[in-house]
Parts: C-alpha cells; sequence; structure tokens
C-alpha cells in the first residue's frame, strides 16, 4: 500500500433543489466522514471537500414551480443542507458554492485549457426541445421506450431498468417530462468531448490500475460492484458527450457565439471540487495544487452509484486530458438505501428528511449515524425501518454501550469515591476476550476503515464494548468488593482502559458520544489519537472520573409511531424491486371511496418544507388534509384547484396535523400532476 503525504476527499456535490433525506447521509456523505475523523485521528494531512451543486436545469425548473428566481432556490437549499451536515457531525473543511464567483471562474477557465488544446469537437446537431415551457431539454426530462427493453420510462440518458447508455434519439415515443408532451427538435450548437477516445487508458487504468504501464492505484483495492458496472459502460462502448447546454443559469461558455448557453452540469459539478479547494487553500494558507496536482496526494470520491460513471469514466477523462492533475485512487461508491420496504421518493415526499429527524430527535443525532451505518449500503442495497432505528438504540446503544460506560462509573463512585485506583499490571487481562496491541481490536478496525468496511469496522468497535460488559459481568465487582477491595479496583481499571479505547473507536462513527466518553471519564482530549488505541494505560492510577450520565435512553414505540404516519405519500406505495403497486381484488378497490373536492386553502406545515396543510371542500364537508407537494406547486395557486380525493383512508396525524384523506396524484419523472376531471364537476362526485 502506497504511503501517501496527504489526502484529498470529496463527497458528490448535492444537488440544491431540495433537502437531503438518509439515503443521501448513507450513500456518500457518512463514510466520507467516518474515513476522514480516521484520517485525522491518525494525524494525516487531509482535507474534505463538499458543497452545493447549484447549476443546471433543474434548478431553473424548479424555480419555475414556486415562482422564485434560481438563485432564491439554491440559497433557500445550501442554507438548509449546510446546518443539516453540520447538525449530523458531517465535518467538511469546506462546503463550498458552485455558484460563486471563483467556481464560475475556475471552471471557465478548465472549459478554456480543453478548448485551447483542440480537445472538443463543436457540433450543430438537432435537440428536443418543450414548445409548452419554450426551453431545450436535458436529457433526464425526456423519457420514452427503451430500444433495448422496451421499459416506456428510460430516460434520455439511460435505461434504469436495463443499465443501457442512451441519448434522447434513441427513445421511441420520447416526451417531455415537464409537459407530458412530445417536444421538438430544434438545430442547436454545441460542443461535445469525445469519450470513445478515451476507451484504451481507461479500460487499463480500471483493469489494471496502470497507464502506459505506470502504476496509478491498486485496482483490488476497489468495490466490485464499482468496477462492474465501470467495465459495463465500457464493453457497450463509449459516445461523444455534449459538454454545453442551452439554459440561462449556470456558468456561461467562454466563448464567442455562445450567448445563452452555460458548462453541461456534469462537467461543471466536479470542477467544484477543485474551486472548493481553491476557497479552502485560500482562507487556511494553504496550496491547493499540492492536494490536485501531487502524486503524492490521494484522491477518493465518496459517492452513490448513481454517481460512478461521472466520477470513473467522466471526470477522470477531463482530469487526464487537462494533464495537471491526477486521477482517483478509489471511487468507494455506495449503493442505495431503501426505506419500509419501498424506494426512497423525492418527489412522493417518501424519505425521512434530515432537517426533520434533527428537529424531532435532536438527542439522537449519534444514534441516526449510529443506525445509518451499521445499515450502510456498501455492496448492496440496504434499508432503513423505524423499527430497527428503536431496536438499534434500545438493544445495542443503551444496552450495550450505554450500560457499560454507566455501570462502570457508578461502580467507581460507589466504591472509590470516582477515583480509579487499580494497577494496570495487576489485571487479568486473560480473562478479558481482547487482544491489545497493534495487532489486536485495532488491527481490526484499522484493517476495516482502510477497506472502506465501515458496517465491520463498527460491529468490531461493539465488540470491543460487548467483551468488556462480559468481563464486568462475570467479574461481579459489587459481589467482590465485599472479599477484596484491591481486585474490585483492579476490575473497574481494566474496565476504564477499554472505555478509554472505545472513546477514540467510536470518534469516527459517533463523534458527539465520544465528547460524551470524555467528560463521563474526564479524559484529557490529547488521547483522541489513533496511536493509542490498544494500550491498556491510557487511564493512569488516580484519575477522577465524574459522576454517571446516561450515554442514550431507551424510546418507546409511541415515538416512531409519528415517524411512521409521516411515510404517508400522496401516491400508492410501490414495490421497491418491480417498481409496481401489489396487486389486489376489486372488492378491495371497491372500498375506496374516491371524490371530487376543491381546494380551499393552502398553508405551509410548520418545520416541514414538504408538507401543505390544505382545506379542502368535498360539497359536503371540508377536510383538512396534509399532502406533500409543497415543492411541486405556488402555494398560492392552489385556491381554487379541483382535486381527487381518497376519502375513507383512515385519518392519521401528520406532524401534529390530523390528515383526514389523501390527495391522488400522477407523477410523472420529478413533477406531480392533479388528477382532475376534464371539465369541472360539482364537489363530493365520486370517482368510480
Amino acid at each position: 500500500m502506497k504511503n501517501y503525504k496527504r489526502y484529498t476527499i470529496t463527497s458528490a456535490l448535492p444537488y440544491a433543489n431540495g433537502p437531503l433525506h438518509v439515503g443521501h447521509i448513507a450513500g456518500a456523505y457518512l463514510p466520507a466522514d467516518i474515513f476522514v475523523r480516521y484520517l485525522k485521528l491518525k494525524e494525516k494531512d487531509v482535507v474534505f471537500i463538499c458543497g452545493s451543486d447549484e447549476n443546471g436545469a433543474a434548478i431553473t425548473i424548479q424555480a419555475k414551480k414556486e415562482g422564485r428566481s434560481p438563485q432564491e432556490i439554491v440559497d433557500t437549499y445550501h442554507t438548509i443542507n449546510k446546518k443539516a451536515f453540520v447538525d449530523l457531525g458531517i465535518d467538511f473543511d469546506i462546503f463550498h458554492r458552485t455558484s460563486s464567483e471563483l467556481h464560475h471562474e475556475t471552471a471557465s477557465d478548465y472549459f478554456l485549457k480543453l478548448y485551447e488544446k483542440g480537445v472538443f469537437e463543436e457540433k450543430t446537431s438537432k435537440q428536443y426541445y418543450d414548445e409548452e415551457y419554450e426551453q431545450f431539454l436535458a436529457d433526464r426530462y425526456i423519457k420514452g421506450e427503451c430500444p433495448n427493453c422496451a421499459n416506456p420510462d428510460a430516460y434520455g440518458d439511460q435505461c434504469e431498468k436495463c443499465g443501457r447508455s442512451l441519448s434522447p434519439l434513441d427513445l421511441i415515443n420520447p416526451l417531455s417530462t415537464l409537459s407530458e408532451k412530445p417536444p421538438v427538435l430544434r438545430e442547436t450548437k454545441h460542443w461535445y468531448l469525445p469519450l470513445q477516445q478515451h476507451e484504451k487508458w481507461l479500460r487499463e487504468w480500471l483493469e489494471t490500475g496502470k497507464i502506459d504501464g505506470v502504476e496509478q492505484h491498486d485496482p483490488a483495492e476497489w468495490k466490485k460492484n464499482v468496477l462492474g458496472q465501470c467495465l459495463s459502460w465500457l464493453n457497450d462502448g463509449l459516445h461523444e458527450r455534449s459538454v454545453t447546454r442551452d439554459l440561462s443559469w449556470g456558468v456561461n461558455v467562454p466563448l464567442e457565439g455562445a450567448e445563452g448557453k452555460v458548462l453541461y452540469v456534469w462537467l461543471d459539478a466536479p470542477i467544484g471540487y477543485i474551486s472548493a479547494t481553491k476557497q479552502w487553500a485560500a482562507d487556511n494558507a494553504k496550496d491547493w495544487k499540492l492536494y490536485w496536482q501531487d502524486e503524492e496526494s490521494k484522491l477518493l470520491h465518496f459517492i452513490g452509484k448513481d454517481n460512478i460513471v461521472f466520477h470513473c469514466i467522466i471526470f477522470p477523462a477531463i482530469l487526464k486530458t487537462h494533464g495537471d492533475y491526477i486521477l482517483p485512487a478509489n471511487v468507494p461508491a455506495n449503493e442505495f438505501m431503501n426505506l419500509e420496504g419501498n424506494k426512497i421518493s423525492t418527489s412522493r415526499n417518501y424519505a425521512v428528511w434530515v432537517h426533520e429527524f434533527i428537529d424531532d430527535f435532536p438527542d439522537k443525532i449519534d444514534v441516526l449515524r449510529y443506525m445509518l451505518c451499521a445499515n450502510m449500503p456498501e455492496t448492496k442495497d440496504s434499508e432503513f425501518t423505524w423499527d430497527d432505528f428503536l431496536a438499534k438504540n434500545n438493544n445495542e446503544l443503551v444496552a450495550i454501550l450505554g450500560n457499560l460506560v454507566n455501570r462502570v462509573a457508578v461502580l467507581t463512585h460507589k466504591y472509590f469515591d470516582g477515583v480509579l485506583n487499580g494497577e494496570s499490571n495487576r489485571v487479568d487481562w486473560g480473562k478479558i476476550d481482547l487482544e491489545f496491541g497493534k495487532d489486536g481490536f485495532a488491527s481490526k478496525v484499522e484493517n476495516s476503515l482502510e477497506q472502506y468496511r465501515f458496517r465491520e469496522a463498527l460491529n468490531e468497535v461493539m465488540n470491543v464494548a460487548r467483551a468488556a460488559n462480559k468481563y464486568l459481568t462475570d467479574e461481579e465487582p459489587w459481589k467482590r468488593i465485599k472479599v477484596n477491595e484491591e481486585e474490585t479496583a483492579d476490575i473497574l481499571m481494566a474496565c476504564a482502559q477499554i472505555i478509554a479505547n472505545i472513546t477514540i473507536l467510536i470518534r469516527p462513527f459517533m463523534p458527539f458520544t465520544s465528547e460524551k466518553m470524555i467528560e463521563i471519564m474526564n479524559l484529557d482530549s490529547d488521547i483522541l489519537k489513533w496511536s493509542n488505541v490498544g494500550s491498556n494505560s491510557i487511564v493512569k492510577n488516580g484519575h477522577r472520573i465524574n459522576k454517571a450520565e446516561l450515554l442514550f435512553e431507551k424510546m418507546d414505540e409511541t415515538m416512531i409511531e409519528e415517524q411512521k404516519a409521516k411515510l404517508v405519500t400522496d401516491n400508492l406505495e410501490v414495490d421497491a424491486a418491480t417498481n409496481t403497486v401489489p396487486e389486489i381484488s376489486f372488492d378491495e378497490f371497491q372500498k375506496m371511496d374516491i371524490r371530487i373536492g376543491t381546494i380551499k386553502e393552502a398553508e405551509k406545515v410548520e418545520k416541514a418544507d414538504k408538507l401543505l396543510k390544505l382545506k379542502v371542500d368535498l360539497g359536503t364537508e371540508v377536510r383538512t388534509i396534509v399532502s406533500g407537494i409543497a415543492m411541486h406547486f405556488n402555494i398560492d395557486d392552489l385556491p381554487g384547484q379541483q382535486v381527487s380525493v381518497l376519502t375513507n383512508l383512515a385519518p392519521r396525524k401528520i406532524r401534529g396535523v390530523l390528515s383526514q384523506g389523501m390527495i391522488l396524484m400522477a407523477e410523472h419523472g420529478d413533477t406531480l400532476d392533479f388528477i382532475v376531471p376534464k371539465n369541472g364537476i360539482s364537489d363530493g362526485s365520486k370517482v368510480s
């Protein structure tokens, strides 16, 4: 393994058109934060880079939906997401913005460097245009039938069913996802990156870790699912990709005759890592080039699997083409996290939103970090359930780690007035199922972390706590104190030494818990060095610890019932694997009472960006309905809108508001539409 002088760690830039959910955190941000915290405990030179991705067509579309400017949209979500990261303890060295002047300058200069090297091909072509929305369509805003597998909902850049790379012109019967109407072809000029010219060296680099025979990285360290997806793309053959778009919002193409054109977001966003590093370096009197252009720096990208092609094929191609930059040594991408048996869906408001979780559970941040790490989708999709969250808190954190720290603190104060007066050299360490030293439990955790197996690493840390708990139970100091005070003191000293080790080991995963343990055990923060892990003499004889306080508190089922209630969506639930609704009988269908109603009033639900409280007139009564459509409509346009309402859905309290029904919606792409009669009919009319 190469010994690097410094590390450049990036997490995928979150798109600033909506808040973060737990799937985002488990996929790209928590694993990176764990790894960075581990490196910093080892006193490595590391910079942790992220920021908001604030350019592209989706921002302008969101702005149109909400009746706001693109700048207002990105300002809103940059602020929300930055705060969510801070509250979660995701400790970026900088959280930058691609709307910044420095980024625009960096991206423009990068484009010009490639342009001057003759890298791009200039072409005039016909592209799809939405006449109703008066704009050219990005690939993801075109849907149609996949020519390979006949999937009717393939996107213009890729079919998510068969995985084949597509162009919008490949689609059969294409539709704009904005207007749901067939787009028209219009002529436009753009610049293209001929990716097919990079296939040979990309294949060598990915398969052997070398370029022209010179070693770049060790492919054995890469995840098989990541390499597999990359090689699948290469086997299908790479194609040219446009690096510019017709749009008014983004980094302007710095060429004459390119008015109204911006850099395509897939080119613009990765360069955001570089511009963010520049800003961090300027703020901290560092040389940014060392972190991007020095062969002794290790570049790592933490992302979700939907970003693999950009970070393993496209971005490396533009880095190598530039000529001055290092390539990533690894891209430890994660798969997706599902939610309660279904895919997380932002458009259906089917998600656990991070900022809402923080509002509801401000004292359970590390419980969430623990839960997400323990269920991290490292090589296959995983799942978040609220019942598992409850079990992880009560049966693992409270019963194992919390119990260990609490018992040692309580017993030390009960028998020795809070002073650890045992001797480490008198302890029979053989009675504890732990091997100290650098080849023991410390090595197990470190090896797992170095291989990006964070679930395994966390379990190894908890195994240390399990072993200490068992030792404490087996030795029964509450009985031994009656016959041998010295042995009792030694037992508690041994447990205190283990807790000191756990305080360091747990820090990458649960930093707030580590701080609490430092306070309870009255430890000097200087012990927080990885070099101390494995020592059985961190705590010295005569050390006084503070009185016990609970690391974690037990939860009951009522605390998660409201969270489950929030997962009521405005669409029928779909199966995560097949994307189809479960089959029902005709008798079951007849039980549904669907009526036409008219929205009379609309207001936002407090502390819930996605939820609206609607007053809906159903002819004979006016009902309150909570609906997750706030991100899709201008609230002032909703009064007077007719809707279809499932009226006999059992009432549920959502964010403290009793919701008495469900508004039915049609979902297409990232947008929602009301299901309403073609001609207005009287409120209360039955749909059958």
